[in-house]
């Protein structure tokens, strides 16, 4: 059932690939069973191929290892990458799978941008973090700041089920029970909350096409003292907008963390056009400038969090398949919050009021045709032809080598 509470979960922030990538790979080490997998972006940078080796060495060692990959976020992986994936036994799905047309990717809309990994049916992962070197600082001015979490306990039973039916139910063969030992994990300074109430909220193009946003939605026209939310694209419907003009009218604080130092150009102009309305209802704007904002994540009150897939901007609310943790724990929401106030105090510019002109003229005929964009793109958005059994196995006609720009 989408968005169903379960009670009694363990559930670990992870900040970052620095955080994120040592523990998935320890599971996957420790993997006896089964790995699965959901990414939209695996590179075949030093990241990417650490993830390599340790699924390849899982399938060598009896795990069934099923990883789904979205054909426009990792249309560039080399045929002798996936090839060898294959010769290990391992099932590689790819989401929606197209050539090119004049060098260009076509399988522009949606995507598949869920990002899950799922061991042994017993431990998950979910949250905005890819399989790239762009989420570690090694990576440089442009690597990115972001979240994700790990999750035991009842919603991991949710999140199997329903990434194992995405790929197909399986008659699980008979295991060597022995592991692996762990090799580079390093404790998580951060400390987990125990006993929290989870709940998975996926958005798909058939039934469940505004589930994230509603949840979203609902939190905030409940919000008593605090709303911060920190995404990397924003960008969100009129309804969303108005919900928090409401809050913020109704003595809530409000605070939006998006990007200032955006790794695409178009991102800070969009979110731009919004600033004048916000900054009008008493919103506050903080823009991260130590290098792109990734992350998708949201904390209200003292006990409502979220950490997922989903941007709030047309693409991941109107298009994209996108996957968010719904999370009720006053330990967890307290932790998030003290992560992005920190972010607040030493990684923001918080933008002030007379630095953003008044919008008349042309900037309030551009804000009035931007917010009737947002008011209607979700009925537009039917009109492009949704996607509803595109995952298919790879093969060296679905994944190649190409020399382009890669896009995030």
């Amino acid at each position: 059932m989408n968005g169903r509470w379960t009670r009694d979960n363990t559930i670990e922030l992870l900040e970052n690939g620095e955080m994120f990538y040592p523990r998935v790979l320890a599971d996957i080490e420790r993997a006896r069973e089964e790995v699965l997998i959901e990414t939209f972006i695996w590179w075949d940078d030093e990241i990417g191929y650490q993830l390599h080796k340790a699924v390849i060495q899982a399938a060598e060692r009896g795990v069934r290892v099923d990883i789904t990959v979205d054909g426009f976020g990792s249309g560039s992986l080399p045929a002798s990458f996936v090839q060898s994936l294959s010769d290990a036994g391992i099932n590689l799905h790819v989401y929606d799978p197209r050539g090119r047309v004049l060098g260009y990717q076509t399988n522009l809309f949606r995507r598949l941008h869920r990002k899950f990994a799922i061991i042994d049916a017993t431990v998950g992962y979910i949250g905005g973090i890819n399989y790239s070197m762009e989420h570690v600082r090694e990576h440089g001015p442009k690597s990115k700041q972001d979240y994700a979490v790990r999750v035991t306990g009842p919603v991991v039973d949710e999140m199997h089920q329903f990434c194992r039916k995405q790929v197909g139910r399986i008659n699980t063969p008979e295991r060597r029970r022995w592991l692996r030992r762990l090799r580079w994990y390093r404790p998580n300074p951060l400390k987990p909350a125990r006993h929290a109430q989870a709940a998975l909220v996926w958005r798909d193009n058939a039934d469940h096409d505004q589930a994230i946003e509603q949840w979203y939605y609902d939190g905030i026209v409940n919000a008593r003292r605090e709303i911060i939310i920190a995404n990397a694209y924003f960008f969100p419907g009129y309804r969303f907008l108005r919900a928090l003009r409401l809050a913020a009218e109704r003595g809530v604080r409000v605070c939006l963390i998006l990007q200032g130092e955006p790794d695409k150009f178009y991102v800070r102009q969009a979110a731009s056009t919004l600033y004048d309305y916000l900054l009008n209802a008493g919103i506050e704007i903080h823009e991260y400038i130590d290098r792109p904002l990734h992350g998708k994540v949201a904390i209200i009150d003292d006990d409502w969090a979220t950490v997922g897939s989903s941007n709030l901007d047309p693409f991941s609310l109107a298009l994209n398949l996108e996957a968010n943790l719904f999370i009720r724990d006053t330990e967890f929401a307290g932790l998030l919050r003290d992560r992005l106030v920190a972010l607040m105090d030493t990684a923001c510019h918080r933008v002030q009021r007379q630095e953003v002109p008044r919008q008349r003229g042309w900037r309030q005929i551009v804000r009035v045709l931007v917010f009737h964009f947002l008011r209607r793109f979700p009925a537009w958005a039917r009109l492009i032809p949704g996607h509803v059994k595109r995952i298919q196995p790879s093969g060296r006609d679905r994944l190649v080598a190409r020399e382009s720009k890669r896009l995030t």
